[in-house]
């Protein structure tokens, strides 16, 4: 038994506990019956509004819920399964290897640290374009101030997002303590009055090196997450409605949306639950 053990690479206790095994002896994990109607009705229900989010933000969603009900928590693996069962998981595309590597880390350990700022654009459906302006923090992962305009992308805009970020978080036109304000090396951010204006209002300016879109990768993984989550599906016939639907999105991805690196929490509920912890 040993040898034939060890030649396939298994348990001898294993093997044992099979050759005791009755002839009516059945695996009662298969056997298991499940009632999944209320859950499947609650996933039908999310999905819906979101049909990017796959299983881990679905069960984060559902967690939320249930805590704010009462209600008992659902396990992850069995929102997998139910999902896996009923074909809402969502289909991943081949991953693209990128050659380019960044070794740094733009992730901080407390809130107020450091802020990064980039920019985004999109067409409304009458062919207008918009272009955004946001201010991210790179501890909770709040879009803390956005700006948007028909118009370029220039220094006006960021210093306007800057001024709006502080007020945002300090009530006043200068933060507590200095503040890294991490961005590319657009002309809006290298502009000298812009960077003196930062440095007005307690943030210190930093820029990425050239070609190195990773080392702002948590303000290039924020432009993902709006575009494929928030406005590939919102409604923006013209620039008013999309200003409006913009506000909604913003709104809903501070206060709603889940987050991988705040153990599926959103970015305000992740710093409601650092508060209160401190």
């Amino acid at each position: 038994m040993k040898t034939v053990c060890d030649v396939l690479g298994v348990a001898r206790s294993a093997v044992a506990a099979k050759q005791a095994r009755s002839s009516e002896w059945r695996d009662g994990r298969r056997a298991r019956q499940y009632d999944d109607t209320a859950l499947v009705a609650e996933i039908h229900e999310l999905v819906a509004g979101l049909p990017t989010y796959g299983y881990r933000r679905v069960w984060a969603l559902l967690r939320r819920s249930h805590e704010l009900s009462g209600a008992s928590p659902v396990n992850a693996k069995r929102v997998y399964r139910v999902m896996h069962d009923h074909q809402l998981l969502l289909r991943r595309p081949g991953r693209r290897l990128d050659t380019r590597r960044h070794d740094g880390r733009v992730a901080v350990d407390r809130s107020n640290t450091r802020w990064c700022s980039d920019g985004f654009e999109f067409r409304c459906d009458d062919g207008s374009p918009l272009r955004v302006t946001f201010a991210l923090d790179c501890h909770d992962r709040e879009a803390i101030s956005w700006a948007a305009t028909t118009g370029g992308h220039s220094g006006d805009i960021v210093r306007d997002v800057m001024l709006a970020a502080v007020e945002q978080r300090f009530g006043a036109v200068q933060t507590e303590q200095t503040i890294e304000w991490l961005s590319d090396n657009g002309s809006a951010y290298i502009d000298h009055r812009t960077r003196s204006f930062a440095r007005e209002l307690g943030l210190e300016p930093l820029t990425t090196p050239v070609r190195s879109p990773q080392s702002n990768g948590m303000a290039e993984s924020f432009v993902k997450t709006m575009k494929r989550d928030y406005i590939a599906f919102m409604n923006k016939p013209d620039v008013p409605t999309a200003l409006s639907q913009l506000t909604v999105a913003f709104e809903q991805y501070n206060d709603w949306h889940p987050h991988k690196a705040l153990k599926y929490r959103s970015p305000r509920e992740f710093r409601r639950a650092a508060t209160s912890s401190t």
